[in-house]
């Protein structure tokens, strides 16, 4: 299952892999959120370029669009000096966590133009462009189009309030602005007007789209699971699949005044941001093309034997995974591999927030002089291939950091160096490469190497974990420091912490992708060339002089965490709302209220939507299933909840159901109930279960999702 298709360096032909994050729009800092997909990317390349492979990583701030335009009018600046000087700030940000791109470019570039310039004409000249006047949102205070993200309202499916007017962020629906519930204007919060314009479009209607399509999501793995099951539902199941789940065609233009490139031939015209961001991948591995000396065509024409891999949130799945590639195959070009969707972050459980603090920037991160290498260990610890989000919990990324990179990793060079400088001239002795910890890094490194190119980065810092601790099982097996005191034992000293230090430096390579600047201090402390994973199972000879040792990381101090969300923590006090936007609230919460006095309850009682989402109610995998001695009618029950951990739950079920065949079976249950402390044990939740004590055999049935849910996932 983790096997690459592909050869590796172990074989004669080396890969050529041309790698993309998504562009981070040129019109907000970089926060942690959005580290997850760099640092994920970033690990995922420096270990191609390890195994030997030709790997080129790229990136682009996204620049173009109205907000861009609207902020640059904002501070009395042109857009264009407002990108530049974004430009900078992302470059700094990236470079402190060192995410190191071969190429960070810009959208609004002379390469971008080309690229959307020639994909424009290769769509009209294969009939997929058409022309048609459209009734559009017009702004009548701002006196300007409203593009998609700047009209709100209610979603047209599930009546989510305030939800932009391209997609809904809370049932994921697409759609057009025309379909929303009680638009307005996110720019002056005017009640928008409906005025005709001509847009251009990208038909994906056109049946050769829509089967190309069908192939293309499903075949070859070029998606994850729940990532294709997602577009499925978008596509249909076929050619006799309904009409609301076909794709609808693409408004790709967008009216003056408009920050982009004006449409060849058609003034006044600009493409849509969401058309030439994605070609912005292509204008930034141009630029490096000219730099390098490298053929665009080898990596980008139609039957190209290169590799692509686009890295994304799973917020952009439908651009990423139905526009672009329809755009690339109808315009002769080769379209990805495979797109590798990523989940949100949460910070201690909950949504990132600037009120709690938790809504940390990348630059904060790095003034409150916390070390960049501590988030991407943490993060590399509970990535997974799945969309799931991941959770940031404070508490656990001090203790974990603390134990495992320092209290592990780093303490087996601190144990031993500094005896090999001072007895022996900083000189190694033969290292015995025998040991059970050696035998176990030679056969764990194959198994290692697939979990990082599959991108289970959790399970490979696992592995890693197990192996330092098997090293660590030696070192306090010859105890280095009481050899030291003993009279005639210092050719077993030198031993004993040359066969530490080697097993440091085999460690140290299979953490490089995640700790490059760790891996570069180690590299120069023990004076060796940069680490290649061809280096594993090798040893230094005997003779080898290291250098004296300096510290090489220091503990996690929840003074400083607690400094950081404190400097991250928002204001509370409210904005005032926009008089129009107020009114049109107050109209919605009207109308909410008839409706909520329209439905009878059961016990005559209601509760608000904000009382009900407080409840966190989760899907959770039962892992153990065990009766409790002295108990009637109790079950242990051990939920997973994905990146919530496992819960321990009592649950009074054990006159339905038999323990053993619970194992394995996904159910709901309630999160965030305070912990109950029972004579049996701490009991971390609820399950949810149906019953009607009515009946004269009430029973009881656990609750179960539909299939394709996953642990951690929220029920809302």
């Amino acid at each position: 299952m983790l096997e690459c298709p592909f050869p590796d360096a172990t074989h004669p032909m080396t890969r050529k892999i041309l790698v993309t994050s998504a562009l981070p729009y040129a019109n907000g800092a970089i926060h942690l959120g959005h580290l997850v997909e760099y640092i994920q990317t970033d690990i995922w390349v420096r270990f191609q370029k390890m195994r030997g492979h030709e790997c080129w990583y790229v990136c682009a701030d996204d620049t173009h669009g109205t907000p861009v335009m609207l902020r640059a009018e904002k501070e009395g600046i042109t857009p264009e000096a407002l990108i530049a000087r974004v430009h900078g700030e992302h470059s700094r940000d990236f470079a402190g966590f060192h995410v190191r791109f071969d190429n960070y470019y810009t959208t609004h570039s002379a390469e971008t133009r080309d690229c959307a310039n020639n994909i424009y004409r290769r769509l009209r000249d294969a009939g997929l462009i058409e022309k048609r006047t459209i009734e559009q949102y017009y702004d009548p205070v701002k006196e300007m189009f409203l593009p998609d993200r700047f009209i709100k309202g209610g979603c047209p499916k599930c009546a989510a309030p305030d939800q932009y007017g391209d997609n809904c962020e809370h049932c994921g629906a697409a759609y057009t602005p025309n379909d929303l519930r009680n638009p307005y204007s996110a720019v002056s919060g005017a009640k928008p007007e409906l005025r005709r314009s001509e847009h251009y479009f990208f038909k994906l209607s056109d049946a050769r789209c829509q089967a190309f399509l069908r192939r293309w999501t499903q075949g070859e793995g070029r998606l994850q699971a729940e990532a294709a099951n997602k577009l499925q539902e978008w596509l249909g199941a076929g050619e006799n699949a309904g009409e609301e789940s076909r794709l609808t065609d693409w408004d790709i233009s967008r009216d003056a005044p408009y920050f982009g490139f004006e449409i060849p031939d058609a003034p006044g015209k600009y493409f849509y941001v969401w058309l030439d961001a994605p070609i912005g991948y292509m204008g930034s591995f141009r630029n490096l093309c000219a730099r390098e000396g490298l053929d665009f065509d080898e990596f980008w024409e139609a039957g190209s034997q290169t590799e692509l891999y686009h890295f994304i949130g799973k917020d952009i799945l439908y651009f990423h995974a139905l526009f672009w590639p329809a755009e690339l195959e109808h315009a002769g070009y080769r379209t990805p591999n495979k797109v590798f969707a990523h989940g949100f972050l949460t910070v201690d459980g909950a949504k990132m927030s600037k009120s709690r603090g938790t809504f940390i920037t990348a630059e904060s991160y790095l003034q409150q002089g916390l070390n960049p290498e501590w988030l991407r260990y943490y993060f590399a610890a509970k990535l997974t291939d799945t969309m799931e989000d991941l959770d940031l919990n404070l508490d656990d990324f001090i203790a974990r950091v603390n134990s495992d990179l320092v209290g592990k990793f780093v303490n087996i060079a601190s144990r031993s160096a500094g005896f090999v400088v001072k007895r022996f001239a900083g000189q190694l002795s033969t290292c015995d490469e025998s040991l059970p910890a050696f035998r176990l890094i030679r056969e764990r490194g194959a198994a290692i190497a697939a979990l990082y190119e599959a991108r289970e980065f959790g399970k490979a810092v696992r592995e890693i974990m197990a192996l330092t601790d098997a090293a660590n099982q030696y070192v306090d097996s010859v105890k280095p420091w009481e050899l030291a005191k003993r009279e005639g034992r210092g050719t077993d000293l030198h031993a004993a912490c040359t066969n530490a230090l080697n097993l440091f430096r085999q460690l140290a390579i299979l953490l490089k992708p995640v700790l490059p600047a760790l891996a570069a201090e180690v590299e120069s402390f023990l004076n060796v060339a940069p680490f290649a994973w061809s280096d594993i199972g090798t040893t230094l000879a005997a003779g080898h002089a290291i250098k004296p040792y300096e510290h090489l990381m220091a503990r996690v101090d929840k003074k400083q965490v607690d400094a950081l969300v404190g400097a991250n923590r928002g204001s509370l006090v409210a904005t005032p709302p926009a008089p129009q936007k107020h009114a049109e609230k107050q109209e919605k919460a009207a109308a909410v209220a008839v409706a909520q006095a329209a439905v009878p309850s059961a016990d005559g009682t209601h509760i608000s939507i904000d009382d009900f989402m407080k409840v966190d109610l989760r899907i959770a995998r039962i892992s153990e299933a065990t009766p409790v001695e002295g108990a009637d009618k109790l079950v242990r029950l051990v939920l997973d909840i994905g990146a919530g951990g496992k819960r321990q739950v009592f649950a009074g079920i054990k006159a339905a159901y038999d323990p053993a065949q619970l194992v394995g079976r996904l159910t709901v249950m309630a999160a965030n109930l305070a912990p109950r402390k029972m004579k049996f044990g701490l009991s971390e939740g609820m399950v949810l279960a149906a019953s009607d004590p009515g009946n004269e055999t009430p029973g009881i049935f656990l609750l179960s999702p539909d299939a394709g849910a996953q642990p951690g996932m929220r029920v809302k």
